[in-house]
């Protein structure tokens, strides 16, 4: 099998930050992936309860600097990097002082969603793809993993198309059990668009709610997988609804688990 390069993007990670299934997935994938031959990435946010003194995070100058657009307005994107204790892996961070300094992740003190956690995906989705384009390392796979990350396969398939850097890729979306009910305002819409997206390639967005962020991110992945827990009835119905017009396929934690994602792959490089 060809080395090849793939590129990890999640809401968390151990030993920074663990908040759901998502952080121990993305710690032992990547590493078991990389102990086979291919050359890894991380990409997550770095939010605020990240200690960065504790977890030697610093900032890497060459890559930060870059303005990301949000709708009308324009945030700077700062990039930091750590290493994983006991592991050969760097983990990416992407920073921004109004949307990763708050010391909580999606919700505030009194358990109230922010407002602002659709903007805050936004530009994480667009932060790591512009990363990349300056780390000037073109991914063969992108494995995105859970709602924040739901952007990233439809910017692939439209805005970043014909980027040299992404003109080969290929993505996974990865979709957990961590639902809210918040529905998002109206303006979600103008400002997840970029260059060749318009509106009909966002009408599973349309209901600003996780599920149209999850719709839209098995829409446009190259593969689809539903992470191995319990879901609640409303995330089974929505996988039932999304397998009718995708495969979602479901990898068992058993003996298997490292050889079914290294097969899967293999496959979308081909």
């Amino acid at each position: 099998m060809s080395k090849f390069r793939i590129l990890y993007v999640a809401s968390e990670i151990n030993p920074f930050l663990e908040t759901s299934a998502v952080a121990d997935f993305v710690r032992k994938l990547p590493q078991a992936m990389q102990e086979r031959g291919m050359e890894i990435r991380i990409l997550v946010p770095r939010f605020g309860l990240i200690n960065e003194r504790k977890n030697r995070l610093h900032e890497v100058v060459r890559l930060s600097g870059i303005n990301i657009s949000v709708g009308d307005e324009e945030k700077p994107l700062v990039i930091k990097v750590a290493s994983i204790p006991n592991a050969k892996l760097q983990v990416y961070f992407i920073d921004n002082e109004d949307y990763f300094h708050r010391k909580s992740v999606f919700v505030d003190k009194e358990n109230n969603f922010y407002a602002d956690n659709d903007e805050r995906a936004i530009f994480f989705c667009k932060g790591v793809l512009e990363t990349v384009k300056k780390l000037g390392w073109a991914p063969d796979i992108v494995h995105c993993n859970d709602w924040m990350t739901s952007l990233i396969p439809l910017y692939l398939k439209t805005t970043y198309k014909n980027d040299p850097i992404f003109q080969n890729t290929k993505s996974i979306f990865t979709i957990y059990n961590n639902a809210f009910s918040h529905q998002f305002d109206a303006d979600l819409l103008d400002k997840v668009k970029m260059m060749d997206i318009d509106d009909s390639m966002l009408e599973n967005l349309k209901t600003a709610d996780f599920a149209g962020f999850i719709k839209t991110g098995a829409e446009y992945a190259d593969a689809v997988i539903r992470a191995e827990e319990e879901g609640h009835e409303g995330l089974n119905d929505l996988v039932t609804e999304i397998e009718k017009l995708k495969k979602v396929d479901t990898i068992e934690k058993d003996d298997n688990f490292l050889d079914s994602y290294y097969n899967l792959y293999n496959e979308l490089v081909g």
